[in-house]
């Protein structure tokens, strides 16, 4: 864990979820996205910050829910938008199924 973050508290998520159909938003609005990323406070599944309508960080705008984690294959990385600093949180369980992004090329 982090001694940069100090919003390790916020975090209620600890097990991800087993599969999603892609960025929550982006499912609604019938948009594309790139990579996946979901809230460690409420589970909101938004696309990352290559992707056109950059999800994740919107959501965060809207909730201030200050810490991500991504859920692409292979990665395990944790991002806190009030400190600015990425990390790995232990004791986040599970891995997630996710549909190829649209915009992979």
């Amino acid at each position: 864990m982090s001694e940069l973050c100090i919003h390790l508290d916020e975090v209620t998520l600890h097990e991800l979820p087993a599969s999603v159909d892609g960025c929550e938003d982006c499912l609604r609005e019938g948009s594309k996205w790139l990579h996946l990323r979901v809230c460690l406070t409420c589970g909101h599944v938004g696309c990352c910050d290559s992707s056109p309508n950059r999800h994740a960080t919107a959501h965060h705008h809207a909730t201030s829910h200050p810490i991500i984690r991504s859920i692409e294959p292979g990665e395990d990385w944790s991002w806190c938008y009030v400190d600015e600093v990425a990390f790995v949180l232990h004791g986040i369980r599970g891995t997630t199924r996710i549909p190829p992004s649209p915009l992979a090329f």
